[in-house]
């Protein structure tokens, strides 16, 4: 569904934002890089199915660069799964160390956040319900929730672009 209002997106209470990536080096190499990029469907399918295991949400694009973006409900849940020894994430893990190294041949790269209330903001217009709208609660960006100052719970009067909405 189409949401061609302003909206905002909240989560309760903290969470994790993980990105997770990896960058083909050699793109003629498949029987390297086609592993990787068969496992992480395999992995967000567990992590989906599993609801417990914290996974909230997930955005993916895949081009030499694979780039996900996954919200999780906390960073314990996260590294919990990691290091699982009955999912998924390790056997793949353990199977790049092992097919890729430090060849070259393949990058693999992620970065974990801890988002903790009041410390974030978005705003989405023409869009459906994406990234972290997708993992938590959409709502109209009306009001003081307008305007990124806004939704950060800044006093927009002390700012010196106080006039203007756009972000």
């Amino acid at each position: 569904m189409l949401h061609r209002e302003r909206m905002t997106a909240r989560l309760d209470g903290e969470f994790a934002v993980f990105l997770i990536g990896a960058r083909f080096n050699r793109p003629w190499a498949v029987h390297k890089w086609l592993p990787i990029a068969r496992a992480m469907p395999r992995m967000l399918r567990e992590l989906y199915a599993q609801p417990e295991l914290g996974l909230l949400s997930h955005e993916m694009w895949f081009s030499r660069t694979l780039v996900l973006v996954q919200y999780w409900r906390s960073m314990d849940a996260l590294l919990a799964y990691a290091r699982a020894r009955d999912a998924a994430h390790l056997p793949a893990w353990q199977q790049f160390n092992r097919a890729v190294g430090t060849d070259g041949s393949v990058g693999i790269w992620h970065e974990s956040y801890v988002v903790r209330p009041g410390m974030y903001e978005n705003v989405y217009v023409n869009m459906p319900a994406f990234g972290l709208g997708r993992a938590g609660t959409l709502a109209p960006a009306v009001g003081p929730m307008r305007s990124a100052a806004g939704r950060l719970g800044v006093d927009v009067a002390d700012e010196p672009m106080a006039t203007k909405t756009a972000d």
